[in-house]
């Protein structure tokens, strides 16, 4: 499959190194000849240098060929445009354009024909509904949801007081009382799938499946309050802190965003007047202790500035804030950060990812393709969800029956409203849900992919 990337910035080269190593033709766009030349340098792919909103470079780069064009330029006009003008180049051609700006997200929905887009992605959008969900839902690092949310896949750091600390996963059953599968741990930035027989220790990061209601009483039985989220304190008045707290008061929260910028200020209390917002410098602890730091359930960086938003989490840590996110644009921060106490770390780049490379494997596979993709434990695994379908095999079986390849795990089924951590004994049947966890190098492109026969 052919691909053009416009656009090399942070989500272009998040995307060029995903899709890159499934072995995709990638031909990459920019106006930049530095950081194409840095690309190339990097990864197998052809770069073209130029203005991806031109008939002549979007030939030069082969879009009456191409499969697929995903526009991820720093401007929305120019991703618009980019698309229009390949798809009038090749009909048949795919399109992604990333539309970050407020004032055009519905309308460029509206009129997505008009714009020849197949899928519109706001990684700032998104990333504000993954930090929604956490605070809705205190008490995990990192919450993805399946199944239309009957079925999660939770991070849990096992501290120097937790019950978890040197228990075997056999013994796991004794201390929470609930139905859950640890399907992978982070120990020392590498991921481990354990068995019964695995010890889990002080530092660990553990990812467990459950049902909603085996979660909550896996919180309620280690101890760890869910306490309600009442007043949020924001750091950063850019688009994920627009987008936040819109959805925020919604809800009934109290929300105070701190901005340096006094015109931004203005902007943001223009168009939500139920936040509180202040212009200030966050980076002084002084202000923020005045402005009630101590006080607030909910903390969360969204600075431009990455050191910043570590800097200023740590800090509320210090003051036991009970809840801190930090959002990371740069991807591989996440290693260098190591153990910092620093709560949930988002990135939009790699949330946005997900959604794109969720699409394009489904265009590779049009029938049984992937519906959830999450990247866990520092991205070294994937959680995948499929829908079984007339044409996938061992319908009915008992798993105990099958066997499936090196580094798969099935980690749970859903049918209707019932969840389920499958044993030996469990099947699945047509229209279920089946989520599975791969390790390593491995691609599920269908469910079929995890079968050894």
């Amino acid at each position: 499959m052919k691909i053009l990337i416009a656009g090399d910035g942070k989500l272009g080269a998040t995307l060029v190194r995903q899709l890159s190593t499934e072995g995709y033709d990638i031909t990459v766009i920019d106006e930049d000849p530095a950081v194409l030349e840095t690309t190339m340098e990097q990864y197998d792919v052809i770069t073209i240098e130029g203005n991806a909103a031109t008939m002549k470079t979007l030939k030069q780069a082969g879009a009456e060929e191409a499969d697929l064009l995903i526009a991820v330029t720093g401007e929305d006009e120019l991703n618009l445009l980019s698309c229009m003008t390949a798809h009038a180049l090749n009909p048949a051609l795919h399109t992604i354009a990333r539309i970050r700006n407020p004032e055009y997200v519905d309308q460029a929905y509206t009129m997505r024909e008009n714009f020849a887009l197949s899928l519109i992605v706001n990684p700032e959008k998104q990333a504000a509904h993954e930090i929604e969900r956490l605070i809705k839902y205190p008490g995990f690092l990192k919450n993805d949801t399946f199944a239309r949310g009957h079925l999660e896949i939770v991070e849990l750091k096992i501290g120097a007081g937790s019950k978890l600390r040197n228990v075997p996963l056999s013994a796991l059953h004794e201390i929470i009382k609930c139905r859950v599968l640890v399907v992978a741990v982070l120990r020392e930035g590498t991921m481990i799938a354990p068995d019964g027989s695995f010890v889990l220790q002080e530092g660990d990061d553990i990812y467990v499946t459950a049902s909603a209601a085996d979660l909550s009483a896996l919180l309620r039985n280690l101890g760890i309050l869910q306490r309600k989220v009442k007043h949020c304190m924001i750091v950063g008045g850019g688009k994920v802190s627009y987008y936040l707290s819109q959805m925020l008061v919604k809800s009934g929260l109290s929300v105070e965003i701190i901005e340096r910028d006094a015109e931004r200020c203005i902007e943001l209390a223009d168009a939500i007047p139920e936040a509180s917002v202040v212009q200030g410098d966050a980076s002084t602890p002084a202000f923020l202790e005045s402005e009630g730091l101590s006080e607030a359930d909910s903390f969360v960086t969204l600075t431009g500035l990455d050191e910043l938003n570590i800097i200023l989490s740590l800090y509320a840590h210090s003051k036991k804030v009970p809840q801190v996110i930090t959002k990371l644009s740069r991807v591989d921060y996440s290693k260098a950060i190591g153990d910092l106490p620093i709560g949930s770390v988002i990135s939009p780049k790699e949330l946005c990812c997900s959604n794109i490379v969720r699409y394009v494997r489904a265009m590779r596979n049009q029938q049984g393709a992937a519906v959830t993709i999450h990247s866990i434990a520092d991205g070294q695994a994937e959680a995948v969800e499929f829908i079984v379908d007339g044409k996938t095999r061992h319908v009915g079986e008992p798993l105990k029956d099958i066997r499936t390849r090196n580094n798969i795990l099935i980690a749970g089924i859903s049918r209707g409203y019932r969840s389920m951590i499958p044993d030996g004994s469990s099947s699945f049947e047509i229209g279920d849900s089946v989520v599975v966890v791969c390790s390593g190098d491995t691609i599920l492109y269908s469910l079929n992919d995890i079968f050894e026969d």
